[in-house]
């Protein structure tokens, strides 16, 4: 079996425009010390898969950092590896010089790249999926099936409104119907107006023959489609094979910033922590920074937290998540709170539900607060 992988990593920046003003989707940092590639990343390196393309856009250079040589995936290697392809790979791919704005646009961009990898299959996966999956069972079912396409689904709540609880329906995703043997018979997008009942939710993974998907590619390309699903899937469904494969961990999707914030803090759940990052067989990658380890002061009281390496704590942290090189002065309360990268809060300041992106500094004394529903955000570099 051999599997290459795509991950796009832009295609869904619009989502979170607080967060991706100066980087992508796939590279916002999550959980105190990873980015979202990561999960798409490791999901594809524990299941075998060592060709990988990432599909940029616009804003890539904090992922070309993180990524580096690839060396943190065990991927710098000589023939394969990870490449990071971006936009104009070719005159033939972009003849009117526009940027991609559609997955499927993005596919065709790199259709040189699929045509010049030597694997069977190909894995497509988004950049902003967080879950731990076993991408190589997939690919064996989808081989044992003999389908044409396979797609990732988990069965979930789909609320009439995405303002309920966080776990309900993400607005990217589509809701797949499927008869009794696993075959699709239907593929609609998610409405508000949609009625509250458990479904399939796609969860953009999904992996297929490496020549179906250059048909399917040359086939759009020459009738001018522009949409992956509506116009070249839901248009096949009939004629072609599509199965769905279940999966039953944890998964979401970082849809709003509302979203981020509760699928941050559900890692400090031990339940939740352990199915996403504590798997032995599958652990969670990310780029290794030598940083000291945290100091905790004389005057510090830390409750229910993940605080990352090269930490200094004076201060009282609750319920939060505290990324490297964040700096908690005297008599500062954080609570509710998500600190990105050195961060620096002054002495007797108080945090509550704030979300602070890498760099800030809040002076002393100052009071921010937000709500569960609706966090304070803090763009990166700013002064309060």
């Amino acid at each position: 079996m051999s599997v290459v992988g795509i991950i796009f990593s832009n295609i869904h920046d619009k989502n979170i425009p607080e967060l991706t003003k100066s980087r992508t989707m796939a590279s916002i940092p999550f959980g105190g010390r990873y980015r979202l590639i990561d999960f798409p990343l490791s999901n594809m390196v524990n299941s075998g898969i060592t060709n990988i393309g990432v599909i940029a856009h616009s804003n890539y250079r904090s992922l070309m950092e993180h990524i580096g040589t690839g060396k943190d995936w065990d991927l710098a290697r000589r023939s394969g590896g990870i490449k990071v392809l971006p936009p104009y790979v070719t005159a033939f791919a972009n003849s009117s010089n526009s940027l991609y704005t559609t997955r499927l646009e993005a596919l065709i961009g790199i259709n040189e790249f699929i045509s010049g990898c030597t694997e069977d299959y190909v894995v497509l996966s988004d950049g902003d999926t967080v879950c731990n999956f076993d991408i190589k069972a997939m690919v064996e079912y989808h081989q044992s099936t003999g389908a044409d396409a396979t797609f990732a689904v988990k069965r979930q709540f789909a609320a009439k409104s995405s303002k309920g609880n966080f776990g309900t329906m993400p607005k990217n995703h589509l809701i797949i119907e499927s008869d009794d043997s696993g075959r699709i018979t239907d593929v609609a997008s998610y409405t508000d107006s949609a009625v509250s009942e458990y479904c399939d939710i796609y969860m953009n993974i999904c992996v297929m023959r490496k020549r179906y998907l250059e048909e399917l590619l040359y086939d759009a390309s020459a009738h001018g489609y522009k949409s992956f699903y509506r116009d070249v899937i839901a248009k096949n469904m009939i004629k072609d094979d599509y199965r769905v494969y279940n999966y039953n961990g944890y998964f979401t999707s970082i849809d709003t910033l509302y979203a981020y914030y509760f699928c941050n803090m559900d890692l400090l759940s031990s339940t939740f922590r352990k199915q996403l990052l504590k798997s032995e067989k599958r652990p969670i990658y990310t780029s290794v920074q030598n940083s000291p380890p945290t100091v905790y002061k004389s005057t510090a009281e830390v409750k229910n937290s993940l605080v990352a390496d090269g930490c200094i704590i004076e201060g009282k942290v609750e319920n939060s998540i505290l990324f490297r090189g964040v700096k908690i002065g005297k008599g500062t309360t954080v609570s509710n709170c998500i600190l990105m990268q050195d961060t620096l809060t002054g002495e007797n300041v108080d945090l509550r539900y704030v979300i602070c992106d890498k760099k800030v500094v809040i002076r002393d004394g100052r009071l921010l607060c937000g709500c569960e529903r609706m966090p304070l955000f803090i763009n990166k570099e700013a002064i309060v």
